[in-house]
């Protein structure tokens, strides 16, 4: 079994510790060696076992499994919400799997954006006060705030639907809105949990349509669960975890040339 590897002190992101930004074709996700055991009473279980991967910048990768295969284990250590019991996390350069709680919240916030399945928007906030969230708990000024979360209503095609609360919004509309919110910060990776497991299947191709063209025109990264073999078959590589390992790395497509990287917020925009 590898050995946590220790973190130096994260004095955050933008001050004494900003990673490297990614060059194309380089990793943005590196795993070594990552274990995660529970323990449940008498008995520890594995959820992770010695799970090795990497992920470049601009690819967008599946994951699929059984329930209880750990999944949701590793997505959960990849966006940071948990961290591994051993092993090495490396996130755009940085090694963030065993930073503390608040560390990884502000690694989350500058880093990462999220997508889920039941979109999670504030049902008595508009769609673009839903966006702004997340520039919120970055400190953005509001001036800022607003410009930032209207170019991304506009980048998913929900301009004109900014004033428009969630009830107000059809389902795949309201998903929009939650991908408009995982992009405004500019994050490094995207990851998104079964984004299309309550939508009907014309809307569900509207937004993996949506979802495929940021990451061909934009050069984001998605790492993506699902249970439906036709959104994986859209990704360029799928990973098969089962038994807490990843059993199966297969290649569907190669990735096109990653173009330019997300523009990470800066001055006044990150919220210094």
């Amino acid at each position: 079994m590898t050995r946590a590897v220790p973190a130096r002190p994260l004095r955050l992101l933008g001050k004494a510790e900003q990673p490297p930004a990614p060059e194309p074709g380089s990793p943005i996700i590196e795993l070594e060696g990552v274990c995660k055991n529970y323990v449940t009473g008498p008995e520890e279980v594995r959820a992770l076992i010695d799970v090795n991967l990497r992920i470049g910048v601009g690819e967008f990768v599946a994951v699929v499994g059984a329930s209880g295969s750990g999944k949701s284990t590793l997505m959960n250590i990849l966006g940071c919400l948990d961290r591994p019991s051993s092993g090495d996390y490396r996130l755009g350069g940085l090694s963030v799997g065993l930073r503390s709680v608040d560390e990884r919240a502000l690694v989350r916030n500058r880093m990462l954006g999220f997508i889920f399945q039941g979109f999670n928007l504030l049902p008595r906030t508009t769609a673009l006060e839903n966006v702004e969230l997340p520039l919120v708990y970055r400190g953005t000024p509001k001036k800022q705030r607003r410009r930032l979360a209207l170019e991304a209503l506009a980048q998913v095609g929900l301009l004109e639907r900014a004033t428009h609360r969630p009830n107000e919004l059809s389902g795949g509309q309201q998903q929009r809105v939650a991908i408009a919110r995982a992009l405004v910060t500019h994050p490094a990776l995207l990851l998104a949990d079964e984004p299309t497991g309550n939508l009907d299947s014309r809307t569900t191709r509207e937004v993996m349509d949506l979802l495929e063209r940021l990451v061909d025109e934009e050069s984001i990264t998605l790492v993506l669960v699902t249970h439906e073999d036709d959104i994986a078959a859209r990704a360029h590589r799928v990973l098969t975890v089962q038994d807490g390992r990843i059993e199966q790395d297969r290649q569907n497509r190669p990735p096109p040339p990653p173009g330019p990287l997300p523009r990470p917020l800066e001055g006044s925009e990150a919220g210094r």
